[in-house]
């Protein structure tokens, strides 16, 4: 694992709201370990598109930095786009609602890292089974090692990308609205609304009556996480 810091190149480098920059890349690690959907900006024919994607994360992985690994249709375009291309690739975590005194002071409390690189395509069948592994756990921790190996034709139908963690950032803004002094004097309630995610229990599906939810799902869905 990398102990490179983060923003190592000058277009990672954080430059408006320099003091919400976190330059720790363990930090990077676990806002990776902790999200679910990933946006992908990547060029395509004559205009940019910027797409949500599960993924996955070996912060071990063969690439410099580490790997996040993204996965798709062979006939995505935006996946053919993106092998040999640099792609942006950003994750961001919603902590709270910063309600300020003023509109102009109304901001978010959040964690965003972004990931600037090459994809290159996964064609190793060993690195592809586990890096569609890790895009399963995820999800749901422990899950792949429950389900059946991927088909000939699943296999041929899903291509897969890895991006190195190498050139990133991390901006994090947590705690109370910043208001100008006369705001604050004026009298008017400020504060923050906490966001958190929230998952139910489980409902099985029409065609699995009968069988027990499995424990990988059930801790799931009770918030747990290996560390």
């Amino acid at each position: 694992m990398t102990t490179l810091p983060l923003q190592p190149t000058p277009r990672t480098t954080v430059v408006r709201g320099r003091h919400r920059a976190v330059e720790e890349r363990a930090a990077l690690h676990a806002l990776l370990a902790e999200a679910l959907v990933a946006h992908v900006g990547v060029v395509v024919g004559d205009h940019a598109v910027v797409l949500p994607s599960a993924f996955g994360v070996d912060p071990d992985g063969p690439d410099e930095g580490g790997t996040l690994y993204l996965h798709g249709s062979v006939a995505a375009r935006w996946l053919t786009a993106a092998v040999g291309a640099t792609v942006c690739v950003t994750v961001t975590e919603l902590d709270g609602l910063v309600a300020a005194r003023s509109g102009f002071h109304h901001s978010m409390n959040y964690r965003s890292g972004v990931v600037i690189g090459v994809a290159r395509e996964v064609l190793d069948p060993d690195e592809r089974a586990r890096a569609l592994d890790l895009v399963v756990d995820q999800m749901v921790p422990g899950r792949s090692a429950t389900l059946r190996p991927p088909t000939r034709k699943e296999l041929a139908a899903t291509a897969v990308l890895a991006v190195p963690l190498v050139e990133a950032s991390l901006k994090v803004r947590s705690g109370d609205p910043v208001d100008d002094e006369a705001d604050v004097e004026g009298g008017l309630w400020a504060g923050v609304v906490p966001v958190r995610r929230v998952l139910d229990a489980p409902l099985t599906a029409a065609d699995a009556g009968g069988v027990p939810v499995p424990p990988d799902v059930r801790a799931r869905a009770a918030g747990e996480r290996p560390q």
